[in-house]
């Protein structure tokens, strides 16, 4: 690789560094949750890589909150007339605040009788301004294109509002920042991740609970920084018919959060591309020693793991992960 070539990565590579002491500051931090107590569900709305990170928390809340959580399309709001949402709360998960659908989302979800609580890393913006509450990801400025610390900041934001809501999920929240503070954040398989990635034509990311969201994530990722086709399965959902493309070249990413509900399934996943000679790889905290987290933390170590990875495949493909060709940092949608 040349100089160049490596100096074009700067950015995501930075903040990808930056990315655990992000989660670590944040996941810990006080959080304004008066707007989500006694909420009968809550819905998420996002976008993208913001999207990825509400489906991780969706997961994460269900367990420890029981009752429902599932993402609802912006377009409810900024294209159609909405829907009722007397008690119930919302969760709007923008790394700008600043896309009109979700300002517009915002707006109509309070209107419908929504309580808002807005998950921001921009100060002051469209989004905070129309919602009840904030909390903050505190990831700082991000200038590459691909977000990887916000998304971790996201997720860590989460956790800070169910820490305010539950106290003993506060205590494993900080059990699991004390886990990551000590863990290192590439993978000791980033090579071969790497080469993986390299040789492969179509990337099926496979995860179960906060792991599928990890996995849309990924999955995301490779399209925009390695321009890698790439796919997120639950572990279930692809036994069905997705499994049959598999009798074409496949790598198969696992993303195992080490949730012991999730393994039988992530196993039985696992030999199934196996048997039918897919290049299969499988990885999780306890490869550097991490064990005994929350299931989004777990979700969080295994982003910082792949973002390593995908910035190292990006430069080896002569690309500029910073700044792929076709996107912006903030998009504009409706």
């Amino acid at each position: 690789m040349t100089t160049e070539t490596l100096a074009s990565g700067a950015h995501m590579a930075k903040e990808t560094a930056e990315a655990r002491d992000v989660f670590c500051k944040t996941a810990l931090q006080s959080a304004e949750v008066s707007a989500l107590k006694g909420a009968k569900a809550i819905y998420t709305i996002a976008r993208g890589s913001s999207d990825a990170a509400a489906n991780i928390l969706s997961y994460e809340f269900m367990r420890e909150l029981r009752i429902p959580m599932t993402s609802l399309p912006p377009s409810v709001f900024s294209l159609g007339a909405g829907v009722g949402m007397d008690g119930n709360a919302v969760l709007v998960i923008s790394q700008s605040g600043a896309s009109d659908d979700l300002v517009l989302s915002t707006k109509g979800a309070i209107a419908s009788g929504a309580s808002v609580v807005a998950l921001t890393n921009q100060p002051n913006s469209a989004v905070e301004a129309a919602s009840d509450v904030t909390v903050p990801i505190g990831a700082g400025e991000e200038l590459a294109v691909p977000a990887t610390k916000t998304v971790i900041g996201s997720v860590a934001a989460g956790m800070s509002i169910l820490s305010a809501l539950l106290p003993d999920y506060a205590a494993r929240t900080k059990a699991s920042v004390e886990a990551l503070q000590l863990a290192q954040t590439t993978h000791p398989r980033n090579s071969d991740l790497r080469a993986a990635l390299l040789r492969a034509q179509s990337v099926y990311v496979i995860g179960r609970d906060t792991g599928f969201g990890a996995a849309v994530e990924v999955a995301l990722k490779l399209k925009e920084c390695c321009a890698l086709h790439a796919e997120a399965y639950s572990s279930s959902e692809v036994l069905h018919g997705p499994l049959q493309l598999a009798t074409n070249p496949l790598m198969v990413l696992l993303l195992d959060t080490g949730l012991e509900s999730t393994q039988e399934s992530l196993d039985q996943a696992e030999e199934r591309f196996k048997a039918v000679g897919c290049d299969v790889h499988r990885i999780r905290p306890s490869d550097v020693g991490v064990s005994g987290v929350t299931p989004a933390a777990a979700a969080a170590l295994l982003l910082n793991f792949m973002y390593t990875a995908i910035h190292e495949t990006a430069l080896a493909l002569g690309l500029n992960p910073d700044t792929p060709s076709t996107l912006k940092k903030v998009t504009q949608t409706k």
